[in-house]
């Protein structure tokens, strides 16, 4: 009987086992609550959502950001007084005056640099001073407006009663003046009797001459006081000292105007000049 028991007591759980159980479970974990500390079924969408504001943070923070830096740059831009136009400069003028210019400009002061219309601002001085070829208008940050001239230049003259019209070398009418400019030949027209009148109007016969001033050398020009007209293929330029040139139709304009400063400098003493072929120009007088 004691062999018994000494077995019983050195084998404890044979008992357990005898009814089935096997070793102890561990307990259960409890269930998280999450983060708004309670359960059920809102636990895991407040931590998707957790999870999307994290993953997502970045980005709404440069959105942030981004929405303040352009408030900002509009407020500095169109509300502020750093960014306002205080000054307006002109360059380029040689007739015209830097006044006259600002004058046609009309340049808003005081209005906000960005808002300004620079097209809006160059249409105004080419339409109030026929004189502008082209008007160039920039902002000069922070403060001012430049505008940049380029005045239309003369190679004929018109005369009309007592005062003389410009025509540039486009056949531009720009302008008219009570004195002859200097160095800018007059041009007469007499074209009334000629077989080709009828094919060369006036106007066509304008645009030649002004063709042929304009393919003059600059040396000559200066010294070229008239333009006669008398056909399509009669020109005639009258030189000071009372030389002539004969030019004949204002085709090869460069290269007459070339082969005419060639035969001004052999022969200085000349009178008469003719490069209505220019490949054999010819001279007389000297």
């Amino acid at each position: 009987m004691a062999g018994a028991t000494t077995a019983q007591r050195g084998n404890p759980g044979s008992a357990r086992k005898g009814k089935g159980s096997g070793s102890p479970k561990p307990p259960k974990p409890p269930r998280s609550s999450g983060p708004s500390g309670g359960s059920g079924p809102q636990g895991p969408g407040v931590q998707r959502l957790v999870r999307r504001l994290r993953h997502r943070g970045p980005v709404l923070l440069t959105l942030l950001a981004a929405v303040l830096l352009t408030g900002g740059g509009s407020w500095v831009l169109y509300g502020s007084s750093w960014l306002r136009v205080e000054k307006v400069t002109t360059s380029g003028t040689r007739v015209l005056t830097p006044e006259q210019v600002l004058a046609a400009a009309a340049v808003p002061v005081g209005a906000p640099l960005v808002s300004v219309d620079t097209d809006e601002i160059a249409g105004r001085v080419r339409s109030r001073l026929p004189r502008v070829d082209s008007v160039d208008v920039v902002r000069a940050w922070p403060h001012g407006i430049g505008l940049k001239v380029t005045e239309r230049k003369p190679v004929l003259l018109i005369k009309k009663d007592a005062k003389f019209v410009e025509v540039d070398a486009s056949g531009v009418r720009f302008d008219t003046a009570a004195k002859a400019p200097a160095g800018v030949p007059v041009l007469e027209l007499s074209a009334a009797q000629s077989p080709s009148g009828r094919r060369f109007d006036e106007e066509r016969l304008l645009h030649e001459a002004v063709g042929v001033a304009g393919d003059l050398p600059e040396a000559v020009a200066k010294e070229t006081v008239q333009v006669k007209v008398g056909s399509y293929d009669s020109v005639v330029l009258e030189l000071t000292r009372g030389r002539t040139v004969v030019w004949g139709s204002g085709e090869q304009g460069e290269a007459k105007g070339r082969a005419l400063s060639a035969l001004l400098k052999a022969a200085p003493k000349a009178d008469h000049f003719d490069v209505s072929v220019p490949t054999a120009p010819a001279v007389s007088g000297s």
